[in-house]
């Protein structure tokens, strides 16, 4: 059920509170964007995500701000967006877009313990590029200690969604001017494979994974 923080009043009907619907929300998305505040200052920073179950995991280095105010257990706020269309109304008034958008608000906590900051580590890898984690050379000590790893539960949270057409005002429907929706969507092109624009040290002979070939970031 949503909370009194978490609840959409402005365009309420668009509110959407079950996991199923969030969960897919998050798992097509891979980059999010982490609110808290610092000595009265907000900050808001893009970072890389994944999920598991009901908790959210984001990482970075362990000498990030971000990482080192939100370990201590402030309160943060962590959003993704997706953006499906372009919705263009008969008046500039009524344009909107059609998107999907989860909020979640909670405490995050320091993930310390090895064997489940590696798996954490795994389901970022697996989140952005499923299949590259077994396909390269995985953290080492050093590195992993270099690496702060945050779990955030999904608890407090709603989504909101808006599709379909334009809706504009009874009398502009008469006006001269084309509506309707422009789709968009994230695409990924063909991997980079000739030597001029590749990886001057990579193997001519070695072949493109199939997860690069294919990837995609519908669900």
């Amino acid at each position: 059920m949503p909370t009194a923080r978490t609840r959409v009043v402005r365009e309420a009907h668009r509110g959407v509170y079950d996991r199923e619907t969030v969960y897919h929300i998050l798992d097509e998305g891979f980059l999010c964007h982490a609110g808290f505040v610092v000595n009265g200052q907000p900050f808001v920073i893009p970072t890389s995500y994944g999920r598991k179950d009901a908790s959210l995991y984001i990482h970075g280095s362990a000498a990030s701000r971000m990482l080192r105010q939100l370990k201590d257990g402030i309160p943060v706020c962590i959003t993704v967006t997706l953006l499906d269309g372009l919705v263009l109304a008969r008046s500039v008034f009524n344009h909107s877009m059609n998107y999907r958008s989860v909020m979640i608000l909670g405490r995050a906590a320091l993930v310390d313990e090895p064997e489940e900051k590696l798996a954490a580590l795994r389901i970022l890898s697996e989140h952005i590029l499923p299949g590259r984690w077994e396909d390269a050379r995985q953290p080492n000590e050093r590195e992993l200690k270099q690496t702060s790893v945050l779990r955030v539960p999904i608890e407090e949270f709603s989504a909101k969604v808006r599709t379909g057409p334009p809706i504009d005002d009874e009398e502009d429907y008469s006006f001269p001017t084309w509506a309707g929706v422009v789709p968009l969507e994230m695409t990924a092109g063909a991997p980079i494979t000739d030597l001029l624009n590749n990886d001057p040290q990579i193997d001519p002979a070695r072949e493109v994974p199939a997860y690069a070939k294919r990837y995609t970031r519908k669900r």
